[in-house]
């Protein structure tokens, strides 16, 4: 059992909330991104969590690293293919509470037309009631993917060896959600 205060159908705080990655580049260094929220929902059962449903929709479009020729690559047909596959989701199929402040949410993760099925590890970070009395909850986690199961095969060997850019991608997320029923 989970407290109460958790049960309810919430909107995701696109302003307050991050949809992030990380990958290895050239073997020695991360870079970091984020793509934006066009659309999420959540809707928690405390009661019963397997019960509980997330949809997340990012748009691809909307990619950023801090380098604009980096982003424009990623949204080519060698990485995320925006012009075929605007959107990236994430639909549960299954949410547990695993103990204390911790969820793992399962469910079908599809980027350029490719579903996976995925779990991601979330830790309930609080419940408040913000300044415009409005119920806020927030949760933070991630999960690790390989890009090549996604279609996601470009790359370039080094000359020291390895390769430029990691196959393992790390899913981050910051989230934070506003109550509407």
């Amino acid at each position: 059992m989970y407290p109460s205060d958790l049960t309810g159908t919430y909107a995701i705080d696109p302003a307050h909330s991050r949809f992030g990655f990380t990958a290895r580049h050239a073997m020695v260094t991360k870079v970091r991104g984020s793509i934006p929220v066009h659309e999420a929902t959540a809707s928690l059962d405390a009661a019963d969590p397997a019960a509980s449903k997330v949809r997340v929709v990012l748009d691809v479009a909307g990619i950023q690293t801090g380098n604009q020729t980096r982003d424009d690559h990623l949204r080519t047909g060698d990485f995320l293919d925006a012009a075929a596959h605007p959107y990236i989701t994430f639909e549960s199929t299954d949410v547990e509470h695993v103990g204390g402040d911790t969820f793992e949410v399962t469910g079908e993760l599809t980027i350029r037309g490719v579903t996976r099925r995925v779990t991601v590890s979330l830790d309930h970070t609080g419940t408040a009631v913000d300044a415009q009395g409005m119920t806020r909850v927030g949760f933070e986690g991630g999960t690790v993917i390989n890009r090549r199961d996604f279609g996601m095969t470009y790359n370039a060997v080094l000359e020291t060896g390895g390769v430029m850019i990691s196959e393992k991608i790390t899913l981050e997320f910051d989230l934070s959600a506003v109550k509407t029923v």
